[in-house]
């Protein structure tokens, strides 16, 4: 593995706190599906396709990564990162803005 998909790596296991079967189950909830940037279809959230694509790599085994999963997995760490540094105050236990980060595989309570 290439230094440069190792660090990718290292930063996504970091960004996703979340296990496979935690992540797969909270996908399955209505607020999971309530949340995120549905586009001009207001189908399937950006965030809920993430989140069922992180599930599928957390599952992969690391020999079998594409250089697509590297892409995503960086594309991940990036949202986390800048959703993390919009926390809003007080409890953030049902917010909308947990929620999306838990579609992304982090769960920042």
């Amino acid at each position: 593995m290439k230094d440069a998909d190792r660090e990718t790596l290292d930063a996504f296991r970091d960004a996703v706190n979340m296990a496979p079967a935690r992540l797969d189950a909270w996908l399955d909830t209505e607020a999971s599906r309530a949340v995120g940037d549905k586009g001009e279809t207001g189908g399937e959230s950006v965030g809920h396709a993430s989140g069922r694509r992180i599930v599928r790599l957390l599952r992969k085994r690391q020999d079998d990564y594409t250089a697509d999963d590297f892409a995503h997995m960086r594309k991940v760490v990036g949202y986390v990162h800048r959703h993390l540094a919009q926390r809003p105050e007080g409890d953030i236990c049902d917010t909308p803005w947990r929620h999306s980060l838990m579609n992304w595989g982090h769960d920042p309570a």
